[in-house]
């Protein structure tokens, strides 16, 4: 069964006729066509009666083509209309329609609204979600792949430090390495973050020097043929004050809690509420400021969001992350994520780069 057929499988149990898709992650997922269309109109439709159609730029036709899309296409030009052509595609209005309400804009909502004044349109993403949520065995292996990227680049960052050496010329010398190992794409803004910066969970690398006592925070990941990564490590440059050790020492005992409760049939909560008891009983409970993780695939953060309240049981075939943090002004922060992917014996670690605790000289 193809992922368009288990999609229409899922749709018909829902009573949903047709799916309208926006977003580039599920056109990927269901085509293996992936692509940036920028303001330019690029849409999948399926529907119950045997419809399969790929809106898209005509530019872009053979690229999907070759991708392997093998539905019809539509494939129009920067002076065409390509929504009169969905109009004229389709015989009949389907009486309710799929759509990512968080991916389609206002503007083309209301297009299809008018177009389709009969039809019901309706948030499917949950629906959505729920096929991508247990990964394929190709999906698997390229995920493994992108994290052992990973690995490597934060092996290139530790190396690169020095005193003196800015963030961003340590973060220039991990992407450029990655570059030359076939990467084309971070699957987000790498981090590079020292010293008193450390503290903000979400900071900016910039022109700051590495300093003697400073800790060194690296968030990073790749996407490697449609799939990302992400692993965050954190040393200590030269010294370490004993407050830092302690800190480090709390969030790694965390995160092994944490990866302990990756269990088929635990509820994915158990695995927040792990960390976050061993970070309040270590008396750093407020400097925890965010959830412990979340799904990882074609998109870096996708379903499911890894938090306490969360009570949808761990299945075999989820990949998420977890990532527990302590962030404490004027001290520093400690971070460190691995990505997971869930067995039938619990927590395979796809990222491996050493995490107890490394002081650089």
């Amino acid at each position: 069964m193809t992922r368009v057929d288990r999609l229409l499988q899922h749709m018909e149990a829902e009573g949903i006729d047709g799916a309208f898709i926006t977003s580039k992650a599920n056109i990927y997922y269901y085509t293996n066509y992936f692509t940036d269309p920028h303001e330019r109109l690029v849409a999948l439709y399926i529907d119950t009666s045997g419809n399969r159609l790929l809106i898209l730029p005509g530019m872009e036709k053979e690229d999907a083509k070759h991708a392997g899309w093998d539905g019809d296409f539509l494939a129009y030009s920067d002076t065409e209309d390509p929504w009169a052509f969905f109009e004229t595609y389709l015989e009949k209005n389907p009486q309710r329609i799929g759509i990512e309400k968080e991916q389609l804009s206002v503007s083309r909502y209301e297009t299809l609204t008018s177009l389709f004044d009969r039809t019901v349109f309706e948030d499917f993403t949950e629906l959505l979600n729920q096929v991508r949520l247990i990964k394929e065995a190709d999906e698997y292996r390229l995920l493994k792949e992108a994290a052992s990227l990973a690995d490597y680049g934060v092996k290139v960052g530790i190396e690169s430090i020095s005193e003196g050496k800015t963030e961003l010329e340590i973060l220039a010398a991990i992407e450029y390495a990655l570059k030359k190992q076939g990467v084309r794409e971070m699957s987000f803004s790498t981090m590079v973050l020292s010293g008193q910066k450390t503290a903000s969970p979400h900071g900016t690398p910039g022109m700051k020097k590495i300093e003697k006592g400073d800790l060194v925070l690296f968030d990073l990941g790749v996407v490697w043929n449609g799939y990302c990564s992400d692993i965050t490590r954190t040393v200590a440059f030269h010294h370490m004050e004993d407050k830092q050790k302690e800190i480090y020492q709390t969030v790694l005992e965390a995160q092994k809690k944490a990866i302990d409760q990756v269990q088929q049939g635990f509820e994915i909560g158990t695995i927040d509420k792990a960390a976050r008891d061993h970070i309040q009983n270590a008396g750093y409970g407020p400097y925890f400021t965010h959830r412990i993780g979340h799904g990882i695939g074609i998109d870096v953060h996708e379903f499911p969001s890894l938090t306490t309240s969360n009570s949808l049981n761990i299945r075999k075939g989820m990949s998420f992350t977890i990532e527990p943090g302590v962030y404490v002004p004027g001290i520093g922060g400690v971070r460190i994520e691995d990505e997971i992917f869930v067995t039938e014996k619990g927590a395979e670690l796809l990222t491996s780069y050493p995490k107890e605790l490394q002081i650089i000289k």
